[in-house]
Formats: structure tokens, C-alpha cells, sequence
């Protein structure tokens, strides 16, 4: 199955989602990064069974969207969203920091490489906005 494209404004408009989701999966992800040093003790396996269920399941989630989440330190909650820029394949790229998707970088370059989004392709997106 093809993978869906975004524009920026479509990037935007899945972002009320796309951040609940991600906000899940930092809180399940440092859980899991705060127990795992002590998985031999009881009941702490189950739990990072379950939580890595969970990881899984919101992973899953986002893909179904048709975003990638890359941030497996949880630290930022990184997510990709395919897109295309002046013709050329690219990734437009959210921190969950950030009020919404504004930055882009080529496949092979990564966060590093991230650069503003050009202005024209910017819309303003009232926010709860839908896609």
C-alpha cells in the first residue's frame, strides 16, 4: 500500500491527534526507561510486557496515519510525516515541543538537517483543526 503524502497543512491538521498519541507514548516510554533497570524484580516484567504492548499499539497508531515515530530515547517525541517540498521527496518533522509542523529535512539528513518550511507552503490552522 502506498504511503500517504503530506502536505504542511494536512501535517498540521492530524496534529491535535498525532500529539495525544505521542504524549501516550513519551509517558509509556519513560516508564518503561524508569523500571526496565529492575525487571527481575516482581511484577516488573508484566509491567514492561504491558507497557511495551502499549508502545507497540501507538506505534501502530501513527503508522496507520501515515507518520513515523522516531524518538525510541523518549526524550522529544519526534515524528516524521512524508511530504514533498519544490518536487523533491522530504520529511516534514515535529518535536512535541512545537506549536505545530514547521521544519523539514531530506531523507538521509535527519534532525540535524532540519530547515523552516517555506512560508507560502505555511498555513495557518485554527487549533482542534481536523484533517
Amino acid at each position: 500500500m502506498p504511503r500517504r503524502t503530506f502536505t504542511p497543512t494536512l501535517a498540521n491538521r492530524t496534529l491535535p491527534l498525532v500529539r495525544r498519541i505521542v504524549a501516550d507514548l513519551l509517558t509509556r516510554g519513560r516508564e518503561l526507561r524508569q523500571i526496565a533497570p529492575r525487571h527481575s524484580e516482581p511484577g516488573v516484567a508484566a509491567r514492561l510486557d504491558v507497557l511495551g504492548a502499549e508502545i507497540e499499539a501507538l506505534v501502530d497508531e501513527l503508522n496507520r496515519i501515515g507518520c513515523d515515530y522516531k524518538d525510541f530515547a523518549f526524550d522529544e517525541g519526534l515524528v516524521d510525516f512524508p511530504g514533498e517540498i519544490a518536487g523533491k521527496p522530504v520529511l516534514l518533522c515535529w518535536r512535541s515541543d512545537e506549536p505545530r509542523v514547521a521544519w523539514y529535512h531530506a531523507h538521509d539528513a535527519g534532525f540535524a538537517g532540519r530547515q523552516p518550511i517555506p512560508a507560502e507552503l505555511l498555513e495557518e490552522v485554527p487549533a482542534g483543526a481536523r484533517p
